[in-house]
């Protein structure tokens, strides 16, 4: 009999949401773990409004303002948000360990969006990324990811969109497997947004 089936689950979750990988750990920030739904979402065909969002970001992710938070542990509510706008928010995400094992970490965060439109999740670190909202816990497919150029920021290496309405809360789902560390820079971007006069 399990001692600590609660921990099973919680794994099981980080590897669904992570994927299993025999990444090495050779550079800080390994590649993203291929997770089903990271397989399926394709490359970002507009880089051009991308790589402007992702410039500005870069701005908020290089000056601020900062915010640190801690996501809520995967599976529970969360009343972590991450709503306020040209934020680079520090998120650190819960350990899911086994025994004396840590093997991921995984975490959410609410998110609130203003006005009805694309938004994009920029990382400083290569996460799973899953959104879902609050109140239907209906998954929210993701449109596109796109990999952040050195050239166009090096402090942000990922970005993921998706459509989203305004006035609803949004859980956005976290995860890491080891040796990924368990912070990273997050900034949630509007897409259309004149990026210029900020």
């Amino acid at each position: 009999m399990l001692k600590h089936p609660q921990a099973l689950l919680a794994v099981g979750a980080v590897f669904l949401l992570a994927g299993c990988g025999t990444e090495e750990a050779q550079a800080p920030e390994p590649q993203a773990p291929v997770t089903q739904q990271s397989e399926l979402l394709a490359a970002c065909q507009d880089t051009e409004e991308l790589a402007e969002v992702a410039e500005h970001s870069c701005f908020h992710a290089e000056y601020g303002p900062f915010e640190s938070v801690t996501a809520a542990p995967f599976g529970g509510p969360s009343f972590v948000d991450v709503s306020v706008g040209h934020t680079a928010y520090n998120v650190t995400l819960p350990a899911v360990a086994y025994q004396q094992w840590t093997l991921g970490y995984a975490g959410s965060v609410i998110f609130t969006p203003e006005e009805s439109t694309e938004y994009a999740f920029l990382t400083s670190g290569y996460r799973a990324v899953r959104v879902v909202n609050a109140a239907t816990n209906e998954e929210v497919g993701l449109e596109c990811r796109y990999n952040i150029p050195q050239e166009v920021c090096g402090s942000l290496r990922t970005a993921v969109t998706a459509d989203l309405e305004g006035g609803v809360d949004y859980r956005v789902d976290f995860a890491a497997i080891v040796p990924q560390p368990a912070t990273f820079l997050l900034i949630v971007e509007e897409t259309g947004h004149d990026h210029a006069e900020e």
